[in-house]
Order: C-alpha cells, then sequence, then structure tokens
C-alpha cells in the first residue's frame, strides 16, 4: 500500500509517500510545495491544489493522511492554514482516496514516543524508521511521520477483529 502523507501549509505543504507492507515501510520520495506569499490567496490555494493533483496522479497512492489543525496566536494564521488543509483534503479526497485525519501530538507519539517532541526529534526518528531518505525539509518530515502514523494504525486496525 502506498501512502501520502501531507503536512498542509499556505506558504509551504510537506508531502512524504512510503511503502507500507506490514510492520515494513519504504521510502518512495517526498518534498515541499511552496506557494509565493506575494500571490493573491486564491491563487496560492489553485497552485497548491495543481501541485497536489500532479503528484497524486503522479504516484497514484492508495490512501492519505492529514495532520490536523492546531489553533495559532494570530486568528489570520489560523484561518490560512485552515484553507490550505481543505485545499488538501480535497485534493486527497477528489482521487477516491480515504484520508486518515491525526493530531499533531498524536503523530508525534506514534513516531517518537513522546506527544511533545520537537520537530528535531521527529526527523531523527523519521530518518531511523525510513533509513536512506533524504528528507526535502521540516515539513517533509511532518509529512513522512503523519503517513507512518497512518501505516501504524492502519496495520492495527487490520490485526484487531470486528465483530
Amino acid at each position: 500500500m502506498i501512502i501520502l502523507g501531507l503536512d498542509p501549509g499556505l506558504g509551504t505543504t510537506g508531502w512524504g509517500l512510503i511503502a507500507a507492507d506490514g510492520n515494513r515501510l519504504t521510502h518512495i520520495a517526498n518534498g515541499q510545495i511552496k506557494t509565493d506569499s506575494d500571490m493573491a490567496l486564491a491563487s496560492r490555494l489553485l497552485v497548491l491544489d495543481l501541485a497536489l493533483t500532479d503528484l497524486i496522479l503522479e504516484h497514484q497512492p492508495n490512501g492519505a493522511a492529514v495532520e490536523e489543525v492546531f489553533l495559532n496566536v494570530n486568528p489570520q494564521s489560523t484561518l490560512k492554514l485552515g484553507q490550505a488543509r481543505g485545499v488538501v483534503l480535497l485534493a486527497a479526497s477528489r482521487s477516491g482516496m480515504e484520508v486518515g485525519e491525526y493530531a499533531a501530538r498524536l503523530v508525534k507519539k506514534s513516531v517518537v514516543g513522546v506527544g511533545n517532541a520537537s520537530k528535531e526529534q521527529v526527523h531523527a526518528m523519521v530518518s531511523r524508521l525510513l533509513p536512506g531518505a533524504k528528507v526535502a525539509g521540516p515539513d517533509a518530515s511532518d509529512a513522512l511521520a503523519v503517513a507512518i502514523t497512518h501505516a501504524h494504525h492502519l496495520a492495527s486496525a487490520r490485526r484487531i477483529p470486528r465483530k
């Protein structure tokens, strides 16, 4: 199963693709989609949508996972993040994939073992879990962590019998 992890942001959206075969995880690709802050909001959202659509068409993931929005001190930043997250959810859902959503604390706990881990700790664990992966930056690292979290949750759900 190929999983697309996404860390939404208006300025930079991180993405990461992994292959999950049971408990075995393999890095496929990762990167960052950047938008120009001089552009109008609608244009930036369109750039994000087009880039994600191309990414999904190229790699054909089976599922996606998105980090949930956290509240910023600045309400305008939270609104912009929410709009970018909406575009990310739409792009993933449009392709017919099921989309998992995970709180940042849960992602950190799943990958590092503690919910208040730093970005550096997340990056270090992602590098350990996906040896040889050249991570494009902190947003890509977070996106790979979201994909890893989704893979672990899917594997756990398959092991628990349904009644």
